[in-house]
């Protein structure tokens, strides 16, 4: 190869490389833990607390919050769906983009109708998902969700996994959201997402 040639090469090796990446969409950094490219957490169908069964890719086009909880739990569970009703406050116009469900891990007294009780306390729109005790289990094993009855008194309670999932509006596992995140924290990845959709 001569050296005009292999100049005019590298030249247009070089544009093509500068080209690509500045075509490409910047990856946005996370608050949470970043989940892009999981190959866990399928699609799956349960019951409503609007009485209607639900697949989690009926949402395609909405950003979901999924979070597995109770609705006995008296204090993880409640702070995780006031937080919600935060972020989508903070979002703004893009609240509405933002989709939250709640799947029980306590199908044996959270019924439908506790559920949208539930739900409605916190936000109209927020939507509670059961199952039989053996559908539950197979979605929390699938979203490497831990949880046991632990004996309390003459009743019991929960132990689980708190962590808020997020999904994109194509349907795509990208953020799982600590705990111990602030409103704010998770309103800001939920905007990246958004933003970079």
């Amino acid at each position: 190869m001569d050296r005009r040639s292999f100049i005019t090469v590298t030249g247009l090796s070089l544009l093509t490389s500068v080209t690509l990446a500045a075509c490409s969409k910047p990856q946005p950094k996370f608050n949470g833990i970043d989940l892009t490219g999981a190959d866990y957490g399928a699609d799956f169908k349960l019951h409503g607390s609007d009485g209607r069964e639900h697949a989690l890719s009926d949402f395609k086009g909405k950003y979901v919050m999924l979070f597995f909880g109770f609705t006995q739990c008296p204090d993880v569970c409640p702070t995780a769906l006031a937080r919600a009703v935060e972020i989508r406050k903070l979002l703004g116009a893009d609240g509405g983009k933002v989709q939250v469900l709640f799947v029980t891990i306590d199908p044996e007294r959270d019924t439908p109708e506790l559920l949208a009780q539930y739900m409605q306390a916190f936000d109209p729109s927020f939507l509670g998902l059961n199952g039989t005790a053996e559908q539950t289990a197979k979605v929390a094993a699938d979203f490497k969700v831990f949880y046991k009855k632990v004996p309390s008194g003459s009743s019991y309670t929960m132990d689980h996994t708190a962590i808020t999932y997020v999904f994109d509006a194509e349907n795509r596992l990208r953020l799982a959201l600590r705990h111990e995140q602030s409103a704010e924290q998770c309103a800001q990845d939920l905007r990246s997402l958004i933003q970079t959709a």
